[in-house]
C-alpha cells in the first residue's frame, strides 16, 4: 500500500511536466516565454520546470537565432542525451522506420522493400531494425510503434486485406528486448500526424483518408482518433460505395477499395490486375499527361474518390478533410471530376459551405509520424517520466 501511494505521488509530480513535454511536440524549437504562455505558468515555475527537465536529460535549451536589438532567448528543443521512439511503417511492398526525439522530428530515417510477403518474415526483417537502433541507443530507445495497413485488436493484426494477413501477432518486434510495443492502423496514424502537426491543426473535427492499396482514414476529434470498440474504426475502404457484384479481399462486396487504387484504374484500362496496385497507380499517373486512355480512367477514380468523400462528410461533419498517400495526386490529376462528385455527393446541408479538402502536410511519412507521436504519448506519460527519472543519469 505504502509503495503505491509513493508511486501515485510520484506520478502526480510529473503530471506538468508531462504537458510540457507534450507542448514540445507541437511547438519544437519554441522559446520558454511562449511555454509559460501557452500552458499558462509564472515564469518562475517555467524556468524551474525547464531546469528540473534539462537535469534529467529531458529538455534543452540554445541560444536562438539573433533577430536585431533586445535581450537574447533561448529555444526549446529535445535533448541530445534524452529518450528515443523508433517508429516502424509496415507498407504493402515495403517497410520504412525512423528514430524520434521528445520534439518530434523524425531522423535516421531507412527502410527496404520486403523479400516475402510472408508475416513470419517481414517481421524478422523489421526486427532487425529494431535490434540495429536498441544496438545504437540503448535503454535511451523506450518504446516502438508499428504502422501496419490493416486492422488492429488487443495488439494483434487482425486482418490485412492489401498484405494478405490474418490474426498475426506483432509481438516478434520487440519480444525478449523490454522496450513496449505500439500497434496501430496506418491511416489512423497518418489522421493523427495530421491533426496534431499537420494540415488538419486548428480543426476540432479532423477525417484524413489515405489512398495506398485501398483507402483507409480516421476521424479525429481533437487531435485523437476513434478507435472503434475493436480497433476497427476508419475502414472506409469497405463501405459498400462500389460494384455490389465485386468481391472484396476482406470478405464484403463492392468495397470502396475496389474504386479509388491501381487496381481500379487497371479495370477501366482494359489491363489485368497489378501485383503492386500502387506501383501501377503512380505509372498511370505519371502517363497521363500524355495518355488520354489514363487520363479518362483517373477521371473515373477520382470521382469515385469524391463520391465517397462526400458521403462521410455527411457522416462526420468534419471542419476540414487532408488527403494522404495517393489520395492528392488522384485528386489533382482529374479536380473538375473530383469537385462534381464530392458536391453531388454532399447533403444540402453541406453544400452551403463545404469542408475543406486538403492535401495531407506530411505526405507520404504520414504513417512514420503518427506512429513517433503515438510512441511518444507513451513515453511522456506520467508512469513513464518517473521510470525514466529513477535511471541512473
Amino acid at each position: 500500500m505504502a509503495s503505491a501511494i509513493r508511486r501515485r505521488a510520484q506520478e502526480t509530480r510529473w503530471h506538468t511536466a508531462s504537458q510540457v513535454l507534450a507542448w514540445l511536440r507541437l511547438h519544437p524549437g519554441a522559446t520558454r516565454a511562449a511555454l509559460a504562455h501557452d500552458l499558462q505558468l509564472t515564469s518562475g515555475l517555467a524556468t524551474e520546470l525547464t531546469g528540473r527537465l534539462r537535469a534529467l536529460s529531458l529538455l534543452a535549451e540554445a541560444p536562438a537565432p539573433p533577430q536585431g536589438r533586445g535581450r537574447p532567448t533561448t529555444v526549446l528543443g529535445a535533448h541530445p542525451d534524452g529518450p528515443v521512439v523508433l517508429a516502424v511503417d509496415l507498407r504493402t511492398a515495403d517497410r520504412r522506420h525512423a528514430v524520434a526525439g521528445l520534439d518530434g522530428r523524425l531522423f535516421d530515417t531507412a527502410g527496404a522493400r520486403h523479400d516475402s510477403r510472408d508475416p513470419a518474415a517481414v517481421l524478422a526483417a523489421a526486427r532487425q531494425a529494431v535490434d540495429a537502433v536498441r544496438d545504437r541507443y540503448g535503454d535511451r530507445l523506450r518504446a516502438v510503434a508499428v504502422s501496419v495497413a490493416g486492422t488492429i485488436h488487443d495488439g494483434r493484426l487482425a486482418q490485412s486485406a492489401t498484405l494478405g494477413w490474418r490474426d498475426v501477432d506483432l509481438s516478434p518486434l520487440t519480444a525478449g528486448a523490454g522496450i513496449p510495443l505500439l500497434p496501430g492502423n496506418d491511416a489512423s496514424l497518418a489522421g493523427l500526424a495530421e491533426a496534431r502537426t499537420g494540415a488538419a491543426v486548428g480543426a476540432r473535427a479532423a477525417l484524413h483518408l489515405m489512398v495506398e492499396v485501398g483507402i483507409g482514414g480516421a476521424f479525429t476529434v481533437d487531435g485523437r482518433p476513434s478507435a472503434g470498440a475493436h480497433g476497427a474504426a476508419g475502414e472506409y475502404g469497405h463501405q459498400p460505395y462500389g460494384d455490389r457484384s465485386r468481391p472484396c479481399p476482406c470478405g464484403a462486396r463492392g468495397c470502396w477499395d475496389l474504386e479509388v487504387d491501381g487496381r481500379a484504374l487497371a479495370r477501366h484500362l482494359g489491363v489485368p490486375a497489378p501485383a503492386d496496385p500502387r506501383a501501377f497507380a503512380v505509372q498511370v499517373l505519371d502517363r497521363a499527361p500524355r495518355d488520354p486512355a489514363a487520363r479518362r480512367a483517373l477521371a473515373v477514380v477520382a470521382a469515385a474518390l469524391g463520391a465517397g468523400i462526400g458521403g462521410l462528410v455527411n457522416v462526420h461533419d468534419p471542419d476540414t478533410v487532408t488527403l494522404g498517400g495517393l489520395a492528392a495526386p488522384l485528386r489533382a490529376a482529374a479536380p473538375d471530376s473530383f469537385a462534381a462528385a464530392y458536391r453531388d455527393g454532399l447533403m444540402a446541408f453541406h453544400r452551403g459551405q463545404p469542408p475543406p479538402v486538403v492535401d495531407a502536410a506530411h505526405g507520404d511519412d504520414g504513417a512514420l509520424h503518427g506512429a513517433a507521436l503515438l510512441a511518444l504519448d507513451h513515453v511522456t506519460s506520467e508512469t513513464a517520466l518517473a521510470e525514466w527519472s529513477a535511471r541512473p543519469h
